[in-house]
């Protein structure tokens, strides 16, 4: 079994469309802090099904959030990122190992309404200067550890607590990274021990990861010379735009 069996009935002019996709996903992700993970199910799940998604995309952002992590590397809050690793490691590694059996439709609708509840709020508590302390991304960090480990898309969550912690403009997209980073070696530790690696896998993965890569460097550029509102605006619109992508994903399923 070799890797480039992955590529089996996968035309070019597919993975020209996967490539594309990737590299879009990662200038959007280098802007706004997450992008792959919302924006690749929409051409790997017509291509590949569902069930390889998640391990794709880990191992993938593998890439991404290495790239992303050295673009922006003097940006990083490290004892933030400290902070989330120590509590939502061992909840990672369990929504991992679950994340074939989860059918999350209610908790996605319930998730979605709150990120997009949370723009409009971080405003109001940014005006009152009421922010969450280490206490408070602690706790969120547990919960969040258990979606990022068994789905797909969950990043606008890290992205929603680091803003609510006080991070902004580039040190949020840092800090996502290099949290990003450590939980992805854990999920991909879990999906090898199970068994989910299969040479399509690595496939698409290793594609995604290589294309993905100058992204995060273009998106440096434009970040470096933007105004921080209008960075700030950026990152509202993902968080608002990552909760109706949860929305509608568990209306399909209830619907289904």
């Amino acid at each position: 079994m070799t890797i480039v069996s992955g590529f089996a009935d996968i035309s070019i002019l597919q993975l020209l469309l996967v490539a594309l996709m990737a590299l879009f996903a990662s200038i959007i992700g280098g802007l706004a802090g997450y992008g792959t993970g919302a924006l690749m199910p929409l051409v790997l799940v017509p291509l590949v099904g569902a069930e390889p998604v998640v391990p794709i995309i880990a191992i993938s952002a593998i890439f991404t959030n290495s790239s992303r992590a050295l673009a922006y590397l003097r940006y990083a809050d490290r004892r933030r990122v400290l902070i989330v690793l120590a509590c939502a490691a061992l909840t990672t590694a369990l929504g991992a190992y679950g994340y074939t059996r989860l059918t999350n439709a209610g908790a996605a609708l319930a998730i979605g309404s709150m990120l997009i509840l949370s723009v409009p709020l971080r405003r109001v508590l940014r005006r009152r200067q009421v922010r969450i302390g280490d206490t408070g991304l602690a706790a969120g960090s547990v919960g969040y550890g258990v979606l990022v480990g068994g789905t797909s898309g969950s990043g606008v969550i890290l992205l929603s607590l680091l803003m609510a912690a006080g991070l902004e403009g580039a040190a949020v997209i840092a800090t996502d990274a290099m949290i990003s980073l450590g939980t992805g070696l854990i999920k991909i530790s879990v999906f090898g021990l199970a068994g989910a690696v299969t040479a399509q896998v690595l496939a698409f993965a290793l594609l995604i990861g290589a294309i993905a890569i100058p992204g995060a460097f273009l998106a440096k550029a434009f970040v470096e010379r933007m105004p921080l509102h209008i960075h700030t605006a950026i990152l509202d619109v993902a968080v608002i735009t990552g909760g109706l992508v949860m929305i509608s994903a568990a209306a399909r399923q209830l619907i289904a």
